[in-house]
């Protein structure tokens, strides 16, 4: 420790923020003190705002006082970041998109739109970089989506696909129709929403786009409750994200727990038990048994009680922690109150 200790001065005295990101978690998570920490927070944000390219190192500064309960102080450094570079209107739009994707990350949307506003305004009256346009129209929408004025963010995202059209630019014009589909999922517009999947699913794409529509286009079976088209949807994802990367592949397994989970919450038992094969097929490991566990446990709430044993069985097997917990979980009564009127 007393070397990290060592390091660590070392890089603050140099201002050398490649190697300060480097030690963070180290040293950080070596002070004990929660005075220490703040003080220690306080150095490193003097030397963090007069580097380069301050960003990454930002973000892990902003998250240690996000736990600490002080999210502005983390992000008052973004905004002396912004300040300082004012005079230089291309590092003043980067300094303003990372401030706005600070206050989007730590759940202000409405600061990250007035932040979004500015850096737009720059880009459209000084940079004049359309796809920069484009890119920060696209950010607006989803804030406004966050704010729940999603026929705004419709608007605005409309306008940021109209441009990646026009450039050509494919990658990101098939994420804004994803989002367009999304918005009008949410808007209980259903039809509007497939057809822009389908325009989605007929390009080629990448694989994490696939991924996305077919999560998208989950959502829209759900809302008709084509529950079996539903679950389709949700498989074809989980098969793509399996070759993608965990992180993708952790999203999709997490987005299929909680539709299961919802569907049990609903009581929608028969078609749950009905498509857990089509999952645990899919897995040579104790996560087959999981899914057959809870199409046996899906039996056993709709009434079924000799699937009892066969989920008592199934879930033994089940050796993943996690897992289990989710069993756990979803097997326990649910409390219904009513008051006696």
């Amino acid at each position: 420790m007393a070397d990290v200790k060592v390091e660590w001065e070392n890089a603050l005295a140099e201002k050398n923020c490649e190697k300060l990101l480097e030690l963070f978690d180290d040293y950080i998570d070596s002070i004990e003190s929660e005075e220490e920490l703040k003080r220690e927070l306080e150095r490193l944000g003097e030397v963090s705002v007069e580097c380069e390219d301050p960003y990454d190192l930002l973000h892990e500064i902003a998250h240690v006082y996000a736990h600490l309960d002080d999210i502005e102080a983390g992000i008052g450094l973004y905004r002396k970041v912004a300040e300082a570079k004012k005079a230089e209107p291309e590092e003043y739009a980067t300094a303003l998109y990372y401030l706005a994707d600070a206050y989007e990350h730590f759940g202000m949307p409405e600061k990250a739109i007035e932040t979004y506003e500015e850096l737009l305004r720059l880009e459209e009256d000084v940079l004049k970089n359309e796809r920069e346009i484009a890119l920060t129209l696209a950010n607006m929408a989803v804030n406004y989506d966050e704010m729940g004025n999603t026929e705004r963010a419709i608007e605005l995202m409309e306008r940021a696909r109209d441009i990646f059209e026009r450039l050509g630019d494919e990658k990101n014009h098939m994420i804004s129709l994803l989002d367009l589909a999304h918005f009008r999922y949410e808007l209980g517009d259903y039809d509007a929403a497939e057809a822009l999947i389908n325009e989605v699913l007929r390009s080629p794409r990448e694989d994490e786009i696939e991924i996305n529509a077919r999560l998208v286009e989950a959502e829209i079976f759900a809302g008709r409750e084509e529950y079996e088209k539903a679950f389709r949807a949700i498989r074809d994802a989980l098969v793509k994200a399996i070759n993608v990367s965990d992180d993708i592949f952790g999203l999709v397994f997490d987005t299929l727990v909680d539709f299961i989970e919802g569907l049990f919450n609903e009581g929608s038992y028969g078609v749950v038990a009905e498509n857990m094969e089509s999952f645990a097929e899919l897995f040579e490991d104790d996560t087959a048994y999981f899914f057959r566990a809870i199409a046996e446990l899906a039996r056993w709430k709709a009434g079924d009680e000799e699937a009892k044993e066969r989920f008592d069985e199934l879930y033994s097997k089940v050796e993943n922690e996690e897992l289990r917990s989710v069993l756990d979980e979803w097997k326990r009564p649910k409390l219904s109150l009513s008051l006696g009127l």
